[in-house]
């Protein structure tokens, strides 16, 4: 089964209507489903997402924990936990790209995509074409 990796931007983009790729990404992510295709998360994202989704998106309490939730309890999301060698690894890659602007974050689902073998992410973050993978938020 194919795997899409999806980050920060991605479930943003999903929950806020205001966003300018809501509607592609409300597309994609029934796809994805339609496909039977795993959606891949980490509780790295989802911190991330909280923030997000907290400030600067203004995003009403109740309705974050209800979305966090539902990812959670979803049949169709894995959300892999960042363990202590993957998180080492992670700072490795960030401390080894001087020459990037990737985040801790980034550096993680980084090394979840390579180690699954995915290669298409829900996102609008550079970052990822940066590192070699398909941003499918264009």
């Amino acid at each position: 089964m194919l795997e899409i990796f999806v980050d920060t931007s991605g479930w943003g983009n999903l929950v806020d209507k205001s966003q300018p790729l809501h509607q592609l990404m409300v597309q994609l992510y029934r796809e994805a489903k339609q496909q039977q295709r795993r959606l891949i998360t980490s509780n790295y994202v989802i911190t991330e997402v909280v923030a997000l989704l907290t400030s600067p998106l203004r995003i009403p309490r109740p309705k974050i924990i209800s979305f966090v939730n539902s990812l959670k309890q979803s049949p169709y999301i894995d959300i892999i936990h960042i363990d202590k060698e993957k998180d080492n690894d992670a700072w490795l890659l960030l401390a080894s790209r001087e020459d990037k602007e990737w985040s801790l974050v980034d550096c993680s689902s980084f090394i979840i995509m390579k180690e699954r073998g995915i290669l298409e992410a829900l996102t609008n973050d550079i970052h990822f074409e940066q590192a070699g993978f398909i941003r499918l938020l264009k």
